[in-house]
């Protein structure tokens, strides 16, 4: 998110993560439409999130001292020590894992000690979202404990979440492009409703 007014119409829904990309060739960067003060008005339980590419620990670090920030999701080749030095600096590390047709899943151990959480989304040749699922079934294999967000394309009709999900230590549904009116600006009435089937 980056417009004041619907950020702070959407922080109504009390959401409890919030995220806003510091990732320049996005659709949806940021930048400077960001007014640090509207975040600093939002409820405390909202955690706000910051969205990077493989950026550098220090620019990281002063972009959320700057904003307010208390996590950080991470969708480039960041190595485990980036993340075990942003985690050590107090904040929550999302390390995003690129789902194609399989999962490597030995390849996450090194993040297992130094992330918070890690975040499915659909793999894809440039970075960021990509608006499109992937198949949940590839979960069935998931060997960690580590709590997780699902992403990739989810919209109200992804719902009920299904039980090959469920029965994994799902953390959170992070939703994005199928609930925008344009890139960056959310629609908040449907977000609602997805919010109501979800909790149903």
């Amino acid at each position: 998110m980056r417009e004041s007014e619907n950020i702070l119409e959407l922080a109504k829904l009390l959401p409890d993560y919030m995220g806003f990309i510091f990732y320049g060739p996005s659709k949806r960067y940021a930048g400077e439409l960001l007014d640090a003060k509207v975040l600093a008005s939002l409820p405390e339980s909202i955690i706000k999130t910051g969205v990077f590419v493989n950026e550098s620990v220090e620019e990281i670090v002063e972009i959320t001292k700057r904003y307010g920030l208390s996590a950080v999701q991470l969708h480039g080749e960041e190595p485990a020590a980036a993340c075990a030095e942003l985690k050590a600096s107090g904040l929550q590390v999302i390390k995003v894992v690129h789902v194609g047709t399989a999962v490597g899943w030995r390849s996450l151990e090194r993040y297992e000690t130094v992330s918070d959480y890690f975040l499915f989304d659909t793999a894809d040749a440039s970075w960021g979202g990509t608006g499109r699922l992937f198949d949940w079934n590839i979960l069935k294999d998931y060997p960690s404990d580590k709590p997780f967000f699902l992403s990739g394309g989810i919209g109200i009709e992804q719902l009920p979440i299904p039980d090959v999900v469920l029965e994994k230590p799902l953390w959170a549904i992070d939703v994005n492009s199928r609930f925008e009116i344009s890139p960056g600006l959310k629609d908040v009435e449907r977000i609602k409703e997805f919010k109501k089937k979800l909790n149903a």
